[in-house]
């Protein structure tokens, strides 16, 4: 069994206006998860560079995948996956996303536990139409890849809608870990975040990390999954 987890870290900018990496990499070490997708986790402007500096990640528990877009950066689009220094990357790779705005998403194919394991890390377009354009996608570059492996696919939906929008895209073949609001850190009110994976994958435990220094380090809240492989 592993642990999950995705993040908007909000370029490290938290709720009390301050910007503080090192409280991102605080709360990553509490979640304790085995693999992270990150989201805005690079800068939007100038040489867009990782909002985490990559010496201070290295310091740490975790290593990102080296998607090598830009130096400094360590992400696609803001998309980012850290993994603990025990998980092998087997390979990995941005994907392009169809959009009126800057959106992406990553994918990484690892070794953890015995196992193999893709990860999607994403985060979705604003627009409802473009965000179930987004999700078909992905499904559809999944199902190209040479190899068949059981699939988790999380990040920052920006979809408010508990079943609908483009929640419905993902009816066949996947099936959605029921971890909570985390949308605003301050006050509960939205599920932006989601956690979906393939049928092969069977979800243990889930939920939502919430902690003081949670609550301050970004505007919205980590989420999680322990995952088993289905025998």
């Amino acid at each position: 069994m592993i642990t999950v987890a995705s993040y908007n870290i909000r370029k490290g900018l938290g709720t009390d206006r301050r910007r503080r990496p090192d409280r991102i990499l605080e709360v990553l070490h509490e979640v304790h998860a085995d693999i992270v997708a990150l989201q805005e986790a690079d800068r939007r402007y100038g040489a867009k560079q990782s909002a985490l500096p990559t010496e201070l990640i290295k310091q740490g528990e975790y290593r990102a995948v080296p998607f090598d877009i830009r130096p400094g950066g360590i992400g696609w689009h803001g998309n980012a996956i850290l993994v603990r220094n025990a998980v092998e990357i087997i390979d990995y790779e941005p994907i392009g996303l169809p959009t009126l705005e800057p959106r992406g998403a990553v994918l990484a194919e690892l070794h953890v536990g015995g196992r193999d394991l893709r990860i999607i890390g994403m985060h979705l377009d604003l627009s409802g139409l473009w965000r179930r354009r987004q999700v078909r996608a992905i499904i559809d570059h999944v199902r190209h890849r040479k190899r068949k492996m059981p699939t988790v696919m999380m990040g920052d939906l920006n979809e408010w809608s508990l079943h609908g929008g483009c929640i419905r895209e993902f009816a066949d073949g996947h099936h959605v870990a029921p971890t909570g609001r985390s949308f605003h850190s301050r006050r509960l009110v939205g599920c932006l975040d989601r956690i979906i994976l393939t049928s092969d994958l069977h979800v243990v435990a889930c939920g939502v990390h919430v902690s003081e220094r949670a609550r301050m380090a970004s505007d919205h809240l980590p989420i999680w999954a322990k995952v088993n492989w289905v025998s």
